[in-house]
């Protein structure tokens, strides 16, 4: 497993927007790779999200790292919307502006990225159990290719 896997096991978010209107979501897939001679992370938003909303219509997104401790916080941010409550206030988190985008101050580690590419994924090309298991619903990801412009850490 490569480091970045682990670190999303540990604890990930990904948030757009700016600091008058965001929105951050918990993940649990992603990839660092080179493509195009660019070093990119790659995620995925499902369209239902509130989160997808802002990564629509940003140029720019975070995807920041958290330590044990925030395992209570990270679990909030993951199971309320922010289209009905203020999460990030009841995870008790500190946003601050990074680049022309957002993270916390709690993370010890945020990537900065410019979205490059985008795509759904197409479900036609799915193995039939990863249909059954993740798209019963049809409720297909869509995928962010974003350049990293800054890696910045808080340790």
């Amino acid at each position: 497993m490569n480091d970045l896997a682990k670190k999303i096991n540990q604890g990930a978010l990904l948030t757009a927007g700016n600091m008058d209107h965001y929105n951050t979501m918990t993940i649990g897939w992603g990839f660092i790779g080179t493509i195009w001679r660019m070093n990119m992370l790659i995620c995925f938003v499902r369209p239902s999200r509130y989160t997808y909303q802002f990564m629509e219509n940003q140029s720019y997104f975070t995807v920041s790292f958290y330590d044990a401790p925030y395992k209570e916080a990270m679990s909030i941010l993951g199971s309320q919307s922010g289209r009905k409550v203020d999460k990030v206030k009841n995870a008790g988190f500190n946003p601050m502006p990074i680049g022309e985008s957002v993270t916390f101050k709690e993370a010890y580690m945020t990537i900065l990225c410019k979205k490059a590419y985008q795509q759904p994924l197409d479900e036609k090309h799915f193995p039939k159990l990863v249909k059954e298991i993740y798209y019963a619903n049809n409720d297909v990801h869509e995928m962010y290719f974003g350049e990293i412009v800054e890696i910045y850490e808080n340790h």
